[in-house]
C-alpha cells in the first residue's frame, strides 16, 4: 500500500513538471506581435480593403475554396491542402495580435475562392505545407498583411519571391493605425539585406542566385550597401545591389 502511494506521488509530480515545462516552453515563433485592434477591420468590408491595393504581378497556378483559416499566415484550400503564406509571418497563437491577423485573413479568404502562386524554388516546407502567394480578387494577400502591419517579413531563401519588395508601397488610406509599423518595416529593408562570402569580394541581394549559393559558414551580412563597399566588397554584376 505504501508503494502504491509513493508511485502515485511520483506520477503526480511528473505530471505537474510536464505542465510547467509546457507553459514555459510555449511556442511563440519569432515573437513578432502587434497591437492593431479588431475595430480597424470590423467596420469595413473586404471589398473596401481589396480596392485599396493594386493588382499583383503574381500568377494563379492553382485555385480553390479556402475551407479553413488556421492563423494569419496558414490556410486550407480545397483540392490543394494546407498552404503557408510565403515570405511573411504573423503572430503565433497566444501572442498579441494573433487573433486580429487571423480575423483579417478570414475576412478576405474564408469560404471564398483564392488563387495560389506556388513558390517554384521551394514548393513545400518541412511540414508538407505548400508555400505560396495567396491571391484574392487579383490582390496579393501576403503583401497586404505586411502593408497592414499584421505580419513581418520572413525571407527564407531559396525562394521565387522577395518579400521585402512588398513593403515599399504606400500604406492604404483606410489604415491609419499601422502606418508607423509599416514605416518601420520599410526602413528596416536596409538592415542586413546584403550578403557576401568571406571567400569572395562581391556582395549580393539575398534574392540573387549567387548570394543564395553562399554557405552559412562563409556568409557575411551588411547593414547597408555603403557598409559593404567600405568593407572592400564590390556589387555583384548579376543582381546589381
Amino acid at each position: 500500500m505504501k508503494i502504491g502511494k509513493r508511485y502515485i506521488s511520483i506520477l503526480l509530480m511528473f505530471i505537474i513538471l510536464l505542465c510547467t515545462l509546457s507553459t514555459i516552453n510555449a511556442y511563440t515563433g519569432t515573437g513578432f506581435s502587434h497591437d492593431i485592434s479588431y475595430s480597424q477591420y470590423s467596420g469595413i468590408d473586404s471589398n473596401s480593403i481589396l480596392n485599396a491595393y493594386n493588382n499583383t504581378n503574381c500568377h494563379v497556378e492553382r485555385s480553390g475554396i479556402c475551407t479553413k483559416v488556421v492563423d494569419g499566415d496558414t490556410i486550407y484550400v480545397d483540392g490543394v491542402g494546407k498552404v503557408r503564406f510565403v515570405g511573411v509571418n504573423t503572430p503565433e497563437k497566444g501572442v498579441t495580435g494573433a487573433d486580429v491577423s487571423k480575423y483579417f485573413t478570414e475576412k478576405l479568404c474564408l469560404n471564398k475562392e483564392v488563387g495560389l502562386d506556388i513558390d517554384d524554388s521551394k514548393n513545400q516546407d518541412k511540414y508538407g505545407r505548400y508555400l505560396a502567394v495567396v491571391i484574392v480578387n487579383g490582390k496579393n494577400l501576403n503583401e497586404m498583411l505586411l502593408k497592414e502591419g499584421l505580419a513581418e517579413v520572413m525571407y527564407m531563401p531559396p525562394s521565387e519571391f522577395y518579400p521585402y519588395s512588398w513593403t515599399n508601397e504606400n500604406t492604404p488610406s483606410h489604415n491609419t493605425q499601422s502606418t508607423s509599423t509599416i514605416s518601420n518595416d520599410v526602413n528596416s529593408d536596409s538592415s542586413g539585406i546584403y550578403v557576401a562570402s568571406s571567400n569572395s569580394k562581391k556582395f549580393h541581394k539575398p534574392s540573387c542566385k549567387w548570394g543564395q549559393k553562399i554557405s552559412e559558414n562563409n556568409k557575411i551580412t551588411f547593414n547597408s550597401r555603403q557598409e559593404a563597399i567600405n568593407s572592400g566588397y564590390e556589387p555583384c554584376k548579376s543582381c546589381n545591389p
